[in-house]
């Protein structure tokens, strides 16, 4: 009799919580019934379990408060909602139909680590299905599983681990928080309030292997780097912290790491087997190198500007998909990614993606052949596009005396002390400039320093002053990152730091691997990786730059 008393007495506060919750605004669509006692008891809670369990076999004594990390092990979640998310979504947007509130709203998660976010994420729409999103008001996830279950959630669950959860949770006790709101962003993007929250306990094993404290000190910088050595002090301790997070593995797949201050070498680590004389294939870091053969072309006289268009040096009748606006394609807004072909690297559907690119005979007959995008007119919009870097390639290669290679070779590589490099080359045997050009790590500092010093190298200017300038300067905003823009094959980005904000320009390449030429700070930075393809790459760099980096060098 008590029990059912107790039963009656959860039914009642949970329809109050409804009722209080939901007074404003009508349901506009019914829901499953709550009536199971333990999830009218833990309503707006995210409990942990250890396994999958039913709701119906589920009791409180299974709900985990710590949870030990091993090699074989599950963590599953189990949310309990007052209300379904399309009844969430409709207190946000009233004025949206059930069809649209269940196509572009979904559950937005945040997680944390002792108090501090690591990392959130809006679902994708599709996560949880329309009828899921109508009606259920309890569900669980599986974040990790030792089985083969093909779910969602343990892509969420990586993604959180990849984007700063793995480097976090060093060994020993931490605390894991996980907060659920409704999101929703048509026509305008709201965030709701929290509907569920909850916190377990992670415990991290120590590793089987014990990392040494030598392995993780500072590097002394050996003689032979070709520069002068900074003297300059930087906490020790942070490069140290740096080292042992790469040594576990918890930064994955980097190779080196220099660090160029005041001019003069101040930090170079190698790891996972790189070692000073080794080249690293940077990927898109080589598109950089083109626009620098661009500026010294143009001062030699070989290209007139960069407002030349390709109706200068190709008959373009000859091609597919002609039009008046692809003669007025200028090389400027080739190298902002500017030019308004029909091509996006972001979009695997686009006729110009550059993965449709490399399987074809002639890279240049490819881009040429390609279609104007008429919403974008030429020099407007940023889109980023391999192809349009391989024809300003071919426009050099066909403007300067001997060719791309040799020409970059005696104008710039050789001024700089560059001797070995490695290019990849298109199907043309022409210098590749969508990217894989490969040198050391130090070598491309010096590339680095060239720009830090205004395209002045050891007394003499190799890139005009007013292109080095012209390169740093941010022509185009990027759509999807407002706060980021775009100079001359260079992206433009700002580092946080020391509660104080950095600005840099970089030349990027796929697997996370950076020259980054700060504006104001006396340093140039160089990392390179070989994460190619992986959601982590670019992102863990960020956070060795910001978090360990910058701390350790600037005061």
């Amino acid at each position: 009799m008590k029990q059912l008393k107790n039963v009656l007495i959860l039914i009642f506060l949970g329809a109050l919580f409804c009722v209080g919750a939901f007074g404003q605004t009508k349901n506009i669509v019914e829901i499953e019934e709550i009536k199971n006692a333990l999830h009218l008891a833990n309503i707006g809670k995210i409990v942990f379990l250890p396994r999958a369990i039913s709701l119906e076999n589920s009791k409180a004594e299974d709900f985990l408060k710590e949870f030990e990390m091993k090699e074989k092990s599950d963590l599953h979640i189990r949310v309990f909602l007052g209300n379904s998310l399309t009844n969430y979504l409709h207190r946000l947007q009233p004025a949206l139909s059930i069809d649209e509130l269940t196509r572009n709203g979904r559950f937005q998660f945040t997680f944390y680590l002792d108090n501090v976010q690591i990392y959130k994420e809006n679902l994708h729409p599709g996560a949880f299905g329309a009828e899921n999103k109508n009606t259920r008001t309890v569900f669980r996830v599986p974040l990790v599983t030792s089985g083969d279950e093909d779910v969602w959630s343990k892509f969420l669950w990586n993604r959180f681990m990849l984007m700063g959860g793995d480097e976090a949770l060093t060994s020993g006790a931490h605390l894991l928080k996980i907060e659920i709101r409704p999101f929703i962003d048509q026509p305008t993007e709201k965030t709701g309030e929290i509907i569920a929250e909850g916190e377990v306990k992670i415990i991290v094993p120590k590793s089987a292997y014990e990392i040494t404290d030598k392995e993780i000190q500072p590097q002394t910088i050996k003689a032979g780097s070709g520069w002068q050595i900074s003297g300059d002090a930087y906490d020790r301790r942070k490069i140290a912290e740096l080292k042992l997070k790469i040594a576990e593995n918890k930064f994955k797949d980097i190779t080196g790491i220099v660090v160029i201050k005041n001019g003069r070498l101040l930090l170079e680590e190698y790891f996972n087997g790189a070692t000073r004389a080794g080249l690293h294939d940077t990927r898109s870091v080589g598109k950089s190198f083109a626009s620098t053969v661009t500026g010294i072309a143009i001062k030699d006289g070989y290209l007139k500007n960069e407002n030349q268009t390709l109706s200068e040096f190709y008959d373009l009748r000859k091609f597919e998909n002609y039009s008046p606006a692809k003669g007025s394609v200028t090389i400027k807004s080739l190298l902002t990614m500017s030019s308004g072909f029909d091509g996006s690297d972001n979009d695997e559907n686009s006729p110009g993606n550059e993965e449709k690119m490399y399987p074809t005979a002639n890279w240049v007959k490819f881009a040429l052949d390609l279609p104007m995008d008429k919403t974008r007119a030429v020099g407007e919009k940023w889109e980023y596009f391999t192809a349009g870097v391989v024809l300003l390639g071919d426009i050099l290669d066909k403007s300067v005396p001997g060719g791309l290679e040799k020409y970059a070779h005696k104008k710039l590589f050789a001024p700089l002390g560059i001797k070995n490099y490695k290019w990849q080359y298109t199907p043309q045997k022409v210098a590749n400039t969508a990217g894989g050009l490969q040198m050391s790590a130090l070598d491309f500092a010096k590339f680095g320093q060239l720009y830090k010093n205004k395209g002045e190298w050891r007394g003499k200017q190799i890139i005009p002053k007013n292109w080095a300038q012209a390169t740093f300067t941010k022509h185009l905003s990027l759509p999807q990152q407002p706060e980021m823009s775009y100079g001359y094959l260079f992206w433009n980005q700002t580092f946080k730091a020391n509660g104080k904000q950095y600005e840099a320009f970089l030349a990027n390449g796929n697997g996370g691997n950076k020259i980054i030429v700060f504006t104001e700070a006396p340093l140039v930075i160089v990392v390179t990786a070989t994460a190619y393809g992986k959601p982590y790459a670019h992102a863990q760099v960020e956070r060795i730059v910001e978090k360990y980096l910058l701390p350790a060098i600037i005061k």
